[in-house]
């Protein structure tokens, strides 16, 4: 890619129209969550104008507006905060301003990272507890979203040699081996719970998750970003490799490529075998793609030639599938276009240089699906501000998302480190 993508006009018509907090009409500003839920409010949006401002696009003073709305009210901490809600989502948004722009917003990060190391070690120190008691883990205790591995890669970036990161690296080892539950062998990371978190009838007996955002992908790609980080703890690639050996049990290879199931029921468990592996949208969430970032990830963390070359192809015939694409319906970054195309640009700068050429050669028909060429990207993005505003289904993160791939600009501020790609 040498040529900008036409979505990067709308990428611009986006954050000019979330140009500041107060003057943006049909934002939900009433709702208690806004200032300070990464996933869809304040701190999701600065890092749209986070990013525009490092790479030189866009004003500083827009980044520095979101970043004061977001901390306008007390900002939660304890067991309710977590890498996308409270405390360590409003430290992120800041301490990618601080990437861009050394030394800013040292004094506020300073002493959120001193909350959310406290905060991490008395959650490690109840999931210990919990082991210790032979229950199964919550998704909520180890997901990326509102779990440990999310909050470690945040104190993985902020303070690699730190005693709270060790704690997290610890602890997400210890997921990873076998417990006995009810007379079974289960994985870990089993929970009891439905992949909504809460009690559900089509599990009954709880399940595996596979995903990105929820599930044992984001546990390997913590463990691995800490270890291409240099950062290991005792057991850190054997549990890697635990995780892969269960990815390697559930993966189905297709005509079209590898795919592995978005969760395991216990009957599958028992049987070894999947009871459906039709093909699914492959997004960053559950899917494909972020289970294809994940073990590259790991593979580079390993050493792993087999499975880095699975990984890359996994990927690329995911995004040339039709079928794969026709179950992606929309546009956002969690599960869409837009994130299929960065997550296809992170996992090519670091493929093989045949694989990268390949899906340097997907990511023009993933933008258009975003923008095409015969639309106003006035109307495409006034359309998707009416549908929602913020970052993990929203215009801010289809523009974020957008924007490295429409210009082959690397982004600058870390942003999608939340995401545990990067």
């Amino acid at each position: 890619m040498t040529n900008e993508h036409q979505a990067l006009h709308l990428v611009g018509v986006i954050a000019d129209r979330l140009a500041h907090p107060d003057t943006t009409p049909t934002l939900p500003t009433s709702k208690p969550w806004w200032p300070q839920l990464l996933g869809h409010g304040v701190p999701g949006i600065a890092l749209l104008h986070i990013e525009l401002a490092a790479a030189g696009l866009r004003p500083w003073q827009r980044a520095h507006d979101w970043l004061a709305c977001a901390t306008r009210t007390q900002v939660t901490t304890g067991a309710d905060s977590h890498l996308y809600y409270g405390a360590p989502a409003i430290a992120h948004a800041l301490a990618c301003a601080a990437h861009a722009q050394p030394g800013a917003y040292g004094r506020a990060l300073d002493s959120l990272d001193q909350v959310i190391a406290s905060d991490t070690r008395r959650r490690v120190d109840a999931a210990h507890r919990r082991i210790e008691r032979g229950e199964l883990p919550n998704l909520a205790e180890f997901d990326v979203i509102r779990g440990l591995s999310g909050v470690g890669s945040y104190l993985l970036h902020r303070d690699p040699n730190g005693k709270a990161v060790r704690a997290v690296l610890e602890y997400l080892v210890r997921l990873t081996e076998p417990v006995k539950s009810g007379g079974e062998l289960l994985p870990g990371w089993w929970t009891a719970a439905g992949p909504s978190g809460r009690d559900d009838t089509q599990f009954p007996d709880g399940h595996g998750n596979a995903g990105m955002a929820h599930g044992i992908a984001g546990p390997l790609a913590a463990l691995a970003l800490a270890a291409l980080g240099g950062v290991t703890v005792d057991g850190h690639l054997e549990a890697i490799g635990r995780i892969c050996a269960w990815l390697d049990q559930w993966r189905t290879d297709t005509d079209t490529g590898s795919i592995w199931p978005y969760v395991v029921k216990l009957p599958e468990l028992r049987d070894g075998c999947l009871t459906a592996s039709g093909s699914r949208r492959p997004g960053w969430c559950y899917g494909t793609a972020g289970l294809a970032r994940a073990q590259q990830l790991a593979a580079l963390a390993t050493g792993d030639d087999d499975r880095r070359n699975m990984a890359e192809d996994a990927l690329i015939r995911a995004l040339a599938d039709p079928v794969q694409l026709a179950a992606t319906t929309d546009a956002s970054l969690c599960h869409g276009y837009a994130g299929l195309a960065h997550i296809a640009v992170r996992t090519a700068a670091a493929a093989t240089p045949a694989a990268a050429t390949r899906l340097y050669a997907l990511v023009p028909r993933l933008l258009d699906a975003v923008q095409p060429a015969d639309a106003d990207p006035q109307i495409t993005g006034a359309a998707l501000l009416a549908n929602a505003p913020g970052f993990l289904e929203g215009a801010a993160g289809i523009a974020l998302a957008a924007l490295g791939p429409a210009t082959n600009i690397v982004p600058s501020s870390h942003w999608d480190g939340c995401l545990l790609i990067a």
